[in-house]
């Protein structure tokens, strides 16, 4: 696809699973950027509290597309 697409990085989080933690951020993500059409997961990480995971953590880049 030609064009020029922009890239854009946030963190997710969920106290399910990284999978989880990926989905809430990109459907957070697609309320506010339109033709979203890749991401990559730059790094995972994690919240212990009393020696329990309690969040998992990722931060993406999102690629899209710049509308003219």
């Amino acid at each position: 696809m030609p064009g020029t697409y922009k890239i854009t990085e946030l963190v997710g989080t969920s106290p399910v699973s990284f999978a989880e933690a990926v989905r809430a951020a990109v459907a957070e993500a697609s309320k506010t950027i339109r033709h979203m059409d890749w991401f990559e997961v730059v790094q995972e990480s994690g919240r212990v509290v009393d020696g329990k995971v309690e969040e998992f953590q990722v931060t993406l880049k999102i690629g899209f597309k710049i509308e003219r």
